[in-house]
């Protein structure tokens, strides 16, 4: 097998427990909300980080924190839109619309004609998604939600450039999602309560951290080291189809076949936008 059908292998691997990662978390729901699980997920990822890269505030000027904590930020309000999101919407669903925020980076660092196609193509997908031209429709909030987790990983993706310019490996990131557990502690405290602490939950949220964050960005950090970050993007353009697919077989979540048709647009769409753009980072 080649280096870079050994890095696509490691790209899909990354999709795949991302989207499993996801499911197990709409298992807790019921038990400490989206506000409650994206917070254990972010604090097991945070000292995971934080135990691999030991990040000082010391050396770092004024400017270089508030850009961590910037990221932090758009970190947490994008991992507490998704949840939400998904608590209220299938989970193929959920990532298609989200994912119209690294399709929106895509196109608007490009100048080609193209484009409008790949813009046109998501749009296509958006309204039937939205019941516009048959479909059932989708819950509103759930949809707003989810576009706005697509916002913020769109910001994510431009802040995520400056921190990899500004600190070293993964300090930047390290810090960023020590600020991002910090801001999530009120809301998924108020969801949670005292069912954070039970033994279940915690194995659950550390399933949930490892699937979501860890593996998959240890395995699409060496991805990028073999694959051209056009392939790569193709790669990750996959997410709202295995989103799909993951959400069937483990959660039992059924889609009309005008909801698998609109996925299909927004993957078509993000595959041919993303062919020559720079790959998304991934949510950590």
């Amino acid at each position: 097998m080649s280096g870079e059908s050994r890095a696509a292998g490691l790209v899909l691997t990354g999709v795949f427990s991302v989207q499993a990662g996801a499911a197990l978390a709409t298992t807790l729901f019921d038990e400490v909300g989206p506000a409650g699980t994206v917070l254990l997920r972010t604090l097991f990822a945070a000292i995971v980080l934080l135990a691999a890269w030991r990040p000082t505030l010391r050396g770092h000027g004024r400017s270089r924190l508030e850009l961590a904590a910037l990221f932090g930020a758009a970190l947490a309000g994008m991992n507490l839109c998704f949840y939400e999101a998904l608590d209220r919407l299938p989970l193929g669903i959920a990532v298609t619309l989200e994912f119209t925020g690294p399709l929106t980076v895509a196109v608007l660092g490009s100048r080609r004609r193209l484009d409008l196609l790949w813009v046109a193509l998501a749009a296509a997908g958006i309204v039937l998604l939205s019941g516009g031209l048959g479909g059932k429709g989708v819950d509103a909030v759930g949809a707003i939600l989810a576009l706005g987790a697509g916002a913020l990983w769109g910001a994510y993706i431009l802040i995520s450039a400056r921190v990899g310019r500004e600190f070293e490996g993964g300090t930047g990131l390290a810090l960023a999602m020590a600020f991002s557990a910090i801001l999530l502690i009120p809301p998924g405290v108020v969801a949670g309560a005292e069912d954070l602490v039970a033994p279940g939950v915690i194995a659950a949220g550390l399933g949930v951290a490892l699937l979501s964050s860890v593996i998959p960005y240890s395995v699409e950090l060496e991805a990028l080291r073999r694959l051209p970050p056009g392939t790569f993007g193709v790669l990750m353009s996959l997410e709202p189809a295995v989103a799909a697919l993951v959400g069937l077989i483990a959660i039992g979540q059924d889609l009309s076949a005008v909801e698998v048709a609109a996925i299909g647009l927004v993957v078509a769409a993000s595959a041919g936008a993303l062919r020559s753009a720079a790959a998304p980072p991934r949510d950590a």
